[in-house]
């Protein structure tokens, strides 16, 4: 029988969010690990090797978004024969993280992904002292022999948000909750923007910066004060549904992000830029179990499946479901990519001349905002 574990932090939180109310909750419950009683792994299939996977979280698995969205991967790779997983959530950036993570070694696990910016110098300071184990960090940049990273190509799917949100906004204004100022938060505004833009020149794009990547109350406060200078579509790179219930509450539309949140506030929720980790997790775990893994960097795009849009809500009108469905398969063939010239940047400089595509380089580097763009980017 197949040996199925689930790890909690010894805090763990429980967000319940309420389809009106935003009602954030917190509970704690205690430090065991609960284990399936029976017994191990079976035997992988093959020459393979079992894998044993270890997930670190940054949030809750009830935040409803970006943790969410990797926990469900992680349980489409828990159904595979050679397969054992166990997660922590809500592990801090930072020491408590290489805990996690030295005690995940110790207990024998061969794979380990860490699934937030934040655990980077965590993850190569535990994989130098553990060579015979793989971990995948997401989102970093840095690597290692035993250290790969992964991230995918989410600001394609946001320039096709942004021109859902501009067909469908009448005040002119978009509104867009912030997490933090690093390129992968400044680049999916930016994609946001420019697809906006692409459907009405005149739109503009206001931004807050939260300075959070899970913080309800504070997210909600964010998409109030945008709501409050007249953005009447609000979208996020934040992991809870707040915003959304924001928009909702006061009438208007809403852009999620990370899966589906649509229960959340469904007469104002539009569509979502979502993840489809398990695109990952299940060729990484596969090239473990058979012994072909090499570090590598991997940014996958909407070809590859890892990034998509969650299902259109019934407030989207078909002709700009078209007009969107056409930009996604010139994304798709290759015919075509986002930042793709010309752009202004937010001083209304020539960032990028026409005809010209940015190089990965430069967007995984990015830290200037587009022309559009009300507001400023935090120190």
């Amino acid at each position: 029988m197949k040996l199925r574990i689930t790890n909690h932090r010894s805090t763990l939180l429980i967000a319940v969010f309420a389809l009106a109310g935003g009602l954030f909750l917190q509970a704690c419950g205690g430090g065991e690990k609960a284990v399936a009683p029976e017994a191990a792994m079976e035997a992988a299939p093959g020459n393979g090797v079992p894998v044993k996977a270890a997930f670190i979280y940054v949030s809750p698995v009830g935040d409803a978004g970006w943790t969410l969205a990797h926990d469900k991967a992680r349980l489409v790779v828990d159904e595979l024969p050679y397969v054992e997983t166990a997660y922590t959530e809500a592990v801090p950036e930072g020491a408590e993280a290489e805990r996690t993570l030295n005690q995940y070694v110790r207990d024998g696990y061969n794979l380990i992904f860490t699934t937030s910016f934040g655990y980077m110098d965590p993850t190569i300071n535990v994989a130098a002292t553990s060579p015979d184990v793989t971990f995948m960090h997401c989102s970093g940049f840095k690597t290692a022999p035993n250290v790969g990273t992964y991230f995918g190509r989410m600001y394609q799917p946001r320039y096709l948000t942004g021109m859902i949100a501009a067909k469908m906004s009448k005040s002119n204004v978009l509104g867009y909750v912030a997490a933090h100022p690093i390129p992968e938060v400044i680049r999916g505004l930016n994609a946001f923007a420019l697809g906006a833009q692409s459907v009405n020149p005149k739109i503009k794009v206001h931004v807050v910066w939260t300075q959070t990547w899970y913080d309800p109350a504070k997210e909600r406060e964010a998409a109030e004060s945008l709501l409050d200078v007249g953005a009447d579509v609000i979208a996020q790179h934040q992991d809870t549904p707040a915003p959304q219930q924001a928009a909702e509450k006061r009438g208007r539309y809403s852009i999620g992000y990370n899966s589906d949140m649509s229960s959340f506030a469904p007469a104002a929720h539009l569509t979502a830029p979502i993840w489809h980790w398990e695109v990952v997790y299940n060729k990484v775990v596969e090239q473990v179990h058979t012994g072909t893994w090499t570090s590598s960097q991997y940014w996958g795009g909407l070809a590859d499946g890892v990034v998509g849009l969650s299902p259109y809500s019934d407030l989207v009108p078909q002709d700009v479901r078209d007009l969107v469905e056409a930009k996604k398969a010139a994304i798709v063939s290759g015919a075509w990519d986002v930042f793709t010239g010309p752009i202004n940047n937010q001083a209304g400089e020539l960032w990028v001349p026409e005809g010209e595509v940015m190089s990965d380089g430069d967007m995984l580097g990015m830290t200037k905002l587009v022309e559009g763009v009300v507001g400023t980017i935090p120190k």
